[in-house]
């Protein structure tokens, strides 16, 4: 079963890149992409639930952290890991997104790199779903 990526930025070239990056790198992943937040929110809303989120911190109309808050306001939603990828580098933006998402990305970034922090965080929550004890 393919693995789904939803990346969430403003710039179309950007998203583009990575997802013909990523889908041509792994014939197991299908990337969904969304122009902002308000798009994110729409696609999950119509059940596009992505394994994870690639999502920008800087957005024009809902920024990253509004975005995120939504997401962990929805209990089907709020477990979806999410991965910030920013060009933001200043200190508070990076313990946010190091505390609030599963990791953080800085912009610019080495695709390899991404792809192999992608499948960390994937094989993460893999494991972690599969020791979890049910009684």
């Amino acid at each position: 079963m393919k693995k789904k990526i939803m990346i969430v930025d403003d710039n179309p070239d950007l998203l583009l890149s990575i997802k013909q990056a990523l889908e041509y790198m792994d014939d197991n992943l299908k990337v969904t992409c969304a122009s902002s937040g308000i798009r994110c929110l729409k696609l999950l809303k119509d059940n596009e639930i992505p394994d994870l989120i690639l999502l920008d911190i800087m957005m024009p109309k809902m920024s990253g952290w509004e975005t995120l808050k939504n997401i962990q306001k929805n209990l089907l939603w709020k477990d979806i890991p999410i991965v910030f990828l920013t060009a933001r580098k200043d200190k508070i933006a990076k313990k946010g997104g190091g505390f609030f998402g599963e990791d953080y990305i800085e912009k610019p970034f080495d695709i390899d790199e991404l792809k192999k922090r992608i499948d960390k965080v994937l094989e993460y929550r893999r494991n972690l779903k599969n020791s979890s004890v049910e009684y």
